[in-house]
């Protein structure tokens, strides 16, 4: 998706020459996955004479908010506070992004919470 939503429109050999330089993932395999995406809903497609030419349907924020709520539920019912207190208990964030998540806690206090 990423590809796609940088590029396109964007061709099905393109596509694959992009991802087979980043991936150990054979053409057949980009081919499946191109068409599975057309059958979510998450890409559309001409064809322009024998190629396939891709087009998102679904923007990268909505995306990326439809994941997010999706993983937070399903890893942590719902509950962002357990996931945070999960990373920081295992250290796994490190001092930087622990005072990028104050910042953005302190810039959200400060508008009212929403």
């Amino acid at each position: 998706m990423k590809i796609v939503w940088n590029y396109a429109p964007i061709n099905t050999n393109e596509v694959t020459d992009m991802l087979v330089k980043t991936t150990d993932w054979s053409p057949k395999t980009i081919q499946t996955m191109l068409k599975r995406l057309v059958q979510k809903g998450a890409l559309t497609y001409e064809k322009n004479s024998r190629v396939f030419v891709y087009t998102p349907l679904v923007k990268k924020d909505e995306y990326l908010d439809q994941e997010n709520n999706s993983f937070l539920k399903r890893y942590y019912d719902g509950n962002i506070a357990s996931m945070l207190t999960n990373y920081l208990e295992k250290d796994t964030l490190s001092e930087e992004e622990i005072k990028d998540l104050q910042n953005i806690l302190s810039t959200r206090k400060r508008k009212g919470g929403n």
